[in-house]
């Protein structure tokens, strides 16, 4: 038979163990979380910037319109 100072350190062991693994695996469902929410994040703000991109191209776009018509109403304005 065992002598109990090993019984009790094979018991305290498989305690640690036990509660070392359990550990580990929480915190990396925690990690595996996060990482999940800041891809979301990252997505959220790929689609704002694509959004941005597109509304200053139309901005820009507009601004040629406006500078165009600002042109033509100057000609109509100098033949009257």
């Amino acid at each position: 038979m065992l002598p109990t100072d090993v019984i009790v350190a094979l018991i305290a062991f498989a305690g640690t163990a036990v509660g070392s693994c359990a550990g580990i695996q929480k915190a990396n469902q925690m990690v595996n979380f996060r990482l999940k929410k800041l891809e979301n994040e990252v997505e959220q703000h790929n689609l704002l910037v694509e959004r941005v991109a597109k509304v200053e191209d139309s901005t820009k776009s507009a601004h040629h319109r406006i500078d165009e018509v600002h042109e033509e109403l100057e000609m109509i304005k100098n033949e009257t």
